[in-house]
């Protein structure tokens, strides 16, 4: 079974986030930020299998050539924006069926980051990494990172797509953003399964939650990384097993019974178990962070710790 994961996110000064050290990482390359001066070094990253930069197919002739180069793009974008708060780039993060052949699943991405290129007028950044030793072997995935800018024949030009004032949104008759980001999934899905066709493969993907297909089932529980990280370090995550344990609780509240429904007394007493396990857990995740110190700056910190794995 294919499974479906886009995950749309920014990346934003007030959260302690660089552009240039996030393209870094997620391409495995050396790029020094000119603001900070900082080193970004992550040339040994052994799980990058391909990089490329797409400009929007109506301006790439015309476009400045540094627009093309990853150290000049990403420096280029962070002096664009003067704000203590501003949103420097935006990425989307995208799951590749393992299912596919990995010819298939670059096409795959490469035809995902060029329709970003064009529908928003922006840059692109795309990085495809292949699962990492002792991680899930189907956790074949993409980065796709994005100015918040469009490309002009100068180079960055005013905010566009997402990034775009609500004002200017309203004023040019877009959707909403809501309405952006289910429009951006359902084109992720429908790419995915024109895919597996061709590949002539039975397996499908749906961008909808598992109520609008009609499915009565709990969805999984997402696992946040740093606690994934712990596991796999031969550690006991309290973060983890929270989640596991209240996605036990709404399975068990949700199962069919054949014998007679419980009192509606019952049926409150295991809600009531479910939330006083979510506090519990709570504070036991405050407890299992505490203490700890980053090691390296506050850039690099913070793309290490950003979703670089998605748990299936």
């Amino acid at each position: 079974m294919a499974l479906f994961y886009l995950q749309i996110s920014s990346l934003a000064r007030n959260q302690g986030r660089r552009a240039t050290a996030a393209a870094a990482y997620r391409a495995g390359v050396r790029i020094r930020d000119e603001r900070s001066g900082d080193l970004h070094n992550y040339v040994r990253r052994e799980d990058v299998l391909h990089t490329e930069i797409m400009l929007p197919s109506g301006v790439a002739a015309q476009a400045p050539e540094w627009t093309r180069d990853r150290a000049q793009l990403w420096n280029a974008a962070e002096r664009a924006e003067t704000r203590r708060n501003a949103r420097v780039a935006r990425e989307w993060q995208v799951g590749l069926p393992s299912e596919l052949p990995a010819a298939q699943r670059l096409l795959l991405a490469r035809a995902f980051s060029q329709e970003l290129a064009d529908r928003y007028n922006i840059a692109v950044d795309l990085a495809v990494h292949e699962p990492r030793p002792g991680s899930d072997p189907r956790n074949f995935h993409a980065h796709i990172l994005g100015t918040t800018r469009e490309i002009t024949a100068q180079g960055l030009g005013a905010k566009t797509g997402i990034d775009m004032p609500l004002a200017e949104r309203l004023q040019r008759g877009l959707p909403s953003v809501p309405e952006e980001f289910r429009a951006i999934r359902e084109r992720w899905a429908n790419l995915t399964n024109a895919a597996l066709q061709t590949a002539h493969i039975d397996a499908r993907v749906d961008h909808r939650t598992l109520q609008a297909q009609g499915i009565e089932r709990e969805p999984q529980p997402r696992l946040p990384m740093a606690a994934l990280k712990i596991e796999r370090a031969g550690g006991f995550s309290y973060v983890a097993e929270r989640l596991r344990d209240e996605h036990r609780a709404r399975v068990a509240l949700r199962a069919p019974s054949k014998e007679v429904a419980p009192a509606d007394g019952k049926q409150a007493g295991a809600l009531e178990d479910v939330r006083r396990a979510a506090r519990e857990g709570w504070l036991r995740m405050r407890g299992e962070f505490q203490g700890r110190k980053p090691s390296v700056s506050s850039g690099q910190a913070a793309e290490r710790g950003a979703d670089d794995d998605y748990s299936p």
